[in-house]
């Protein structure tokens, strides 16, 4: 559960040093960059989140 919430708070906190930098410097390209980096986070976050651990 620890695990889940740290990930979660690492991936506010990547959203929000994001979102400020694209708030202060307002570029198409800088905002297609950002939202391939967020896009490919969240799915790292969602699959790796809920996978079931590997029993032994």
């Amino acid at each position: 559960m620890m695990d889940r919430l740290m990930a979660l708070l690492a991936l506010v906190v990547l959203t929000g040093f994001l979102g400020i930098l694209v708030w202060k410097v307002p570029r198409v390209d800088l905002f297609v960059v950002v939202a391939i980096t967020l896009s490919l986070a969240i799915w790292d976050f969602v699959a790796n989140a809920w996978r079931r651990p590997r029993r032994r």
